[in-house]
């Protein structure tokens, strides 16, 4: 496919893996090789491709962050090149993509294949070793799903929880700390109950990212407290908004697990 979107709860490294997975493809850490842009809804073909911005003599036609990055790796044809949209499904896709619909698809890259920019008129293709990562967000209610024509040209990649992977394990056992354990426990308690509960599912989860990142020293009470105060409640209050009782029931048991 070339293009794929990682997709998953809060939390769960989508950023992380991201990055990961382009380096680990490319054998070496190289970050010129590597472009990072986030989608929101006033992104625009104009920021993606090409258009015409304002400029001390009035408009001046000036290329976009895909664009560039295209023309960067065509001339380096060696090497695989990966292009990475955080927040994938935020932005208006038809209205950015525009005639990249269809020179993203595997079988439609390379030279053979170019189509005329919108405003300059050039011919433009998307290298064969230019991949796309995308990422999304599953618990966000206010998006709408993917364009079914987009959607296709993806491969789609469910990022879970990752509490009981042998990094995470090994990652607890360092840190030490019974309550940081038994915190653990109770989130992995909320998410079987996030995952029957037929108004969110799987896509509303708890990820491992809100534990991670902590030291021996750093991990005390009152920043395990933190985090649940802060970020984990306010969460759930938004999730059962029109269920006040499970809040308060999955607010004690979260403080409580910390005594």
């Amino acid at each position: 496919k070339k293009n794929i979107i990682l997709q998953g709860a809060p939390g769960v490294g989508k950023t992380y893996a991201a990055k990961r997975l382009a380096y680990s493809m490319m054998g070496v850490k190289d970050v010129s090789r590597v472009k990072l842009v986030q989608f929101h809804q006033s992104y625009s073909y104009e920021d993606f491709i090409e258009g015409y911005r304002p400029s001390g003599a009035g408009f001046e036609l000036v290329k976009g962050a895909f664009y560039s990055f295209c023309k960067k790796a065509a001339d380096d044809e060696e090497n695989d090149y990966f292009f990475i949209i955080d927040e994938i499904n935020r932005g208006n896709l038809s209205k950015i993509f525009g005639e990249l619909f269809m020179l993203i698809e595997s079988d439609k890259r390379g030279p053979k294949n170019k189509l005329q920019l919108l405003y300059s008129r050039e011919l433009f293709y998307v290298p064969r070793n230019v991949h796309i990562i995308g990422m999304m967000n599953t618990a966000d209610r206010s998006l709408a799903m993917l364009d079914y024509a987009l959607r296709r040209r993806f491969a789609f990649v469910e990022l879970r929880p990752a509490f009981d992977s042998e990094g995470f394990s090994d990652y607890c056992a360092g840190l030490d700390n019974p309550k940081f354990e038994a915190l653990v426990r109770e989130v992995e308690s909320l998410n079987r109950a996030i995952v029957e509960d037929e108004s969110l599912g799987e896509g509303f989860c708890i990820g491992h990212s809100y534990f991670c990142n902590m030291d021996a020293d750093s991990c005390t009470d009152a920043a395990l407290a933190s985090i649940v105060d802060y970020e984990l409640i306010p969460m759930l209050r938004e999730y059962w908004f029109d269920e006040p009782g499970k809040v308060r029931d999955w607010t004690d048991r979260l403080r409580r697990s910390l005594r």
